[in-house]
């Protein structure tokens, strides 16, 4: 058995876990949760002294290797975070350092996607295979890659950016771009698809069922529209319909592209994949190399809502075997 330190720095919360490691998988035995503080020194300084907390309340002698884990772009070789959308005053800053002196154990860094790659693949729905696309559907829509049965993350951390690509030439905006993966599949993505088609039908002067009038727009989010949905709402399920086809097209890509064994998706769509599933699948089998497709499934993470906590312990285990 091994004990992991696991670090999560989020624009607006960060989290220290403590976990332990054995042949059958990985128990979290601690955490705690804060607001993200304004500067990288005050933020790392309290990261270090909450793992230390932990580490005393656990009655543990050492931990055998600490993980970070933070929403790129960053340098995993360097240890350096540079500048996240979430992050900007984090230009270039080193976050191994510090935990590497104070705990005298190996220490790595990941960017969020490949961190949760990682721990589908050690522990959760990617057990077993060698090639595993991990697809984020969140905040965001980012790609890990578990390539030949190692992690792929390319020649400057950039690798899996399928969020980036674009679907349509128009379309929700995602990643700076119209019609973009991203786009049509995040939270803030589908939001804006919502309100794009509430607004359209209420300035005909029909009626939206998930949005009464026009000052109701911004009150728009993937959360509500979902559950909307899931109510039998026509109309929350037509804006599904559209992510749904999207996702399926996204899917496509990275089939054709990659031909992994195993696509699992987090987040949305795990919440979200009895609207979604038939309608992606569908849109899967049209567009995808039939050859690839034939050796790939597609399942929901099987770590769901956790798969955050035990993210920064597998960036902890790769540390360790490297």
């Amino acid at each position: 058995m091994k004990v992991l330190g696991g670090v999560d720095i989020g624009g607006t919360k960060c989290a220290v876990v403590l976990g332990r490691t054995s042949e059958s998988g990985v128990e979290l035995l601690d955490k705690i949760r804060f607001p993200t503080p304004a500067s990288p020194g005050e933020t790392l300084d309290l990261c270090v002294r909450h793992l230390e907390s932990l580490v005393v309340r656990a009655g543990v002698d050492r931990l055998e290797a600490v993980g970070i884990s933070c929403g790129g772009p960053l340098d995993s070789q360097k240890g350096l975070i540079c500048s996240p959308p979430n992050l900007p005053a984090w230009d270039r800053v080193d976050v191994c350092t510090p935990f590497a002196d104070r705990f005298h154990a190996p220490v790595g860094l990941q960017n969020d996607a490949n961190a949760c790659a990682l721990a589908e693949w050690k522990w959760g729905a990617g057990r077993g295979t060698r090639n595993m696309v991990f697809l984020t559907f969140g905040t965001g829509m980012g790609a890990g890659l578990i390539l030949d049965g190692r992690l792929y993350s390319g020649s400057n951390d950039m690798a899996g950016e399928v969020g980036h690509l674009r679907l349509e030439q128009e379309g929700p905006i995602g990643y700076g771009k119209l019609g973009s993966f991203e786009g049509f599949c995040s939270g803030g993505g589908i939001a804006r698809l919502a309100r794009a088609y509430a607004q359209e039908r209420l300035a005909s002067g029909e009626q939206v069922a998930f949005c009464k009038t026009l000052a109701d727009l911004d009150d728009i989010t993937a959360e509500k529209v979902g559950l909307a949905a899931q109510a039998g709402d026509e109309d929350a399920r037509r804006v599904w319909e559209v992510v749904g086809r999207q996702l399926g097209r996204g899917l496509a890509l990275v089939v054709d592209i990659l031909n992994p064994e195993r696509i699992v998706i987090g987040s949305i769509y795990a919440r979200q994949q009895q609207l979604l599933e038939p309608i992606a699948m569908g849109e899967l089998q049209r567009e995808a190399l039939a050859t690839s497709l034939a050796v790939c499934s597609v399942v929901p993470s099987e770590l769901g809502e956790r798969v955050g906590d035990f993210a920064s312990l597998s960036v902890a285990m790769y540390a360790l075997e490297r």
